[in-house]
């Protein structure tokens, strides 16, 4: 009696995969010693720790991502909350490298820290100033960051609603509090990280409701389960597309797209911009996986009913990005604006929805392909961007005004070069990455039967050129500014290792993928579809 007592108590342990988890598993782990290296380390040796740590752990990382990719292992993991797919390995190698180079910004001291140097004094106070003096630092900035990649790695990964709730707050939460973190402008970065928090807070309560809602619909969290109640067509209708409209919110809040893209200006500017370089460039990646991942195995069924909406925000976001980027005066904003029409670039090929299931062409691009290439292509040329405007300053820290640019390409023609390549990239100039980029997810919409939302990209496209040929100009055939009321000038410091390896790294990549796209193409469309 005691042994069939014991038998019905026995619970079963979960089958957790973690050969095939453990890229997630050793980046969480990383950011756990993070916080045990600010607690035991002293203070003169943290940062170099921090960056040494950081570099192993992410470079393990993508070791092991690299060795199951090869070995072709891909499974639904972790009692079915986690598929780990070929789109799946390809996101995370991304976010892995794009992230590592991002990070590395974090660490240049040589032109300025971006940090605060102790984000709980108030700004411009006493306490404030002594803390600059003493140079202290805020190192805790590298644990955060692996925390928000973690977060990032798990979100377009989740095959289940709530294990995506739950990468999402992981990713998000870590990223309000370094948008707070600014030396410069402490109170517009607080500002910005207040913002963010708040809309941040709102999204993530409605896409929960929206998860609730497609709970109702289908009895699971699932996406599997959620395809196969559409397929059976069972459930409730009106349950149905409230849930697919909130959990929509919820995503392209994230992803940066029209009509919720308000706090993308703001935070972009008021953030650290190597944290503004961060999020652009691995946000993006984790938000349209995560979106890919849904509408596309859990909602696939039913994309006559969302592909029609999806257009409309698509070409919403291309529309109000680029012609707002054009009136910017401030190039962080004008990049963030940019990062919005380059979100409604992707969604062209998101809404295409061109899949093998769908009755694409064997060999031809596929819409996660081509989507997975484009994020290549943006995220090196964000993250060079990025990286080039921290070293552009003047007297009082990074000269942000876009008429402070004005003839920088005679002062400092390499630095104006290398920002060049990035714009003309962003504008989908020839032998740029960017070119290639938008060549494939406008070819990936075209296939997928959304002939007209293509034509709108590409007339979007022209227009979305000529803020960036502006800037081009204005560095290279304007007058540079005569001189500031306290007489100081815009200069381009001279960086440390950290940041001219990001920047060498974007170019290589910004370079190497216009001229010869063909072996990453390959390698995306190697990556597959999604599983289930």
């Amino acid at each position: 009696m005691t042994t069939t007592a014991g038998a019905l108590l026995a619970i079963p342990a979960p089958d957790l995969d973690y050969g095939l988890l453990m890229p997630f598993i050793l980046v969480f782990a990383g950011a756990c010693l993070g916080i045990l290296v600010e607690a035991l380390v002293p203070r003169a040796l943290r940062r170099s720790v921090q960056l040494v740590l950081t570099v192993l752990t992410l470079g393990a990382a993508f070791t092991v991502n690299a060795l199951n990719w090869a070995a072709g292992r891909v499974a639904v993991a972790a009692e079915g909350s986690l598929a780990v797919d070929g789109p799946t390995a390809f996101m995370w190698a991304l976010l892995l490298v794009l992230g590592l180079v991002s990070i590395l910004t974090f660490g240049e001291r040589a032109v300025g820290s971006a940090f605060a140097a102790q984000a709980a004094t108030v700004p411009g106070t006493q306490a404030e100033r002594e803390a600059v003096e003493a140079r202290v630092e805020h190192t805790e900035v590298f644990p955060l960051a692996l925390f928000a990649l973690s977060g990032m790695m798990m979100f377009p990964a989740s095959n289940d609603l709530l294990a995506m709730f739950v990468g999402l707050e992981v990713l998000s939460l870590p990223l309000y509090l370094l948008c707070g973190l600014a030396r410069r402008r402490r109170l517009l970065s607080q500002e910005a990280a207040l913002k963010y928090f708040l809309l941040g807070a709102l999204s993530s309560a409605i896409f929960l409701y929206g998860v609730a809602l497609l709970y109702g619909y289908a009895g699971s969290f699932e996406l599997s389960a959620i395809d196969a109640a559409l397929s059976l067509g069972t459930g409730s209708t009106g349950l149905l597309l409230a849930g697919m409209g909130l959990v929509a919110i919820g995503l392209l809040f994230k992803f940066g797209a029209v009509p919720f893209h308000s706090w993308t200006p703001d935070v972009y500017a008021g953030a650290p911009t190597p944290v503004t370089g961060f999020m652009a460039a691995c946000t993006k990646i984790a938000a349209i996986g995560a979106l890919l991942r849904v509408f596309y195995v859990g909602l696939g069924a039913d994309r006559w009913d969302w592909q029609p909406l999806m257009s409309i925000v698509a070409v919403a976001t291309m529309a109000l990005g680029s012609l707002l980027a054009i009136t910017q005066t401030d190039v962080k904003r004008m990049l963030a604006y940019s990062s919005i029409a380059h979100a409604g670039f992707i969604m062209t090929a998101f809404v295409g929805a061109s899949q093998a299931a769908n009755g694409a062409p064997a060999g031809s691009l596929t819409s996660v392909s081509s989507i997975l290439f484009y994020l290549v292509a943006y995220g090196a040329a964000t993250i060079g961007a990025f990286a080039v405007v921290t070293m552009v300053r003047d007297s009082s820290g990074e000269a942000t005004l876009l008429s402070s640019w004005a003839g920088l390409g005679r002062r400092s023609p390499l630095t104006a070069a290398v920002f060049a390549l990035f714009l003309l990239s962003f504008a989908g100039i020839p032998l740029t990455s960017g070119f290639i980029g938008k060549w494939a997810v406008f070819a990936a919409a075209w296939t997928g039967g959304a002939r007209w939302l293509v034509v709108v990209a590409v007339v979007i496209s022209v227009v979305a050129a000529f803020f960036y040929i502006r800037v081009v100009v204005l560095m290279f055939f304007t007058d540079a500014e005569p001189g500031r009321p306290d007489g100081s000038g815009v200069l381009v410091g001279r960086p440390q290792a950290v940041t001219l390896l990001a920047v060498g790294v974007a170019v290589v990549a910004t370079v190497a993928l216009g001229v010869f796209p063909g072996p990453l193409l390959d390698l995306a469309q190697q990556a597959g579809e999604f599983i289930r």
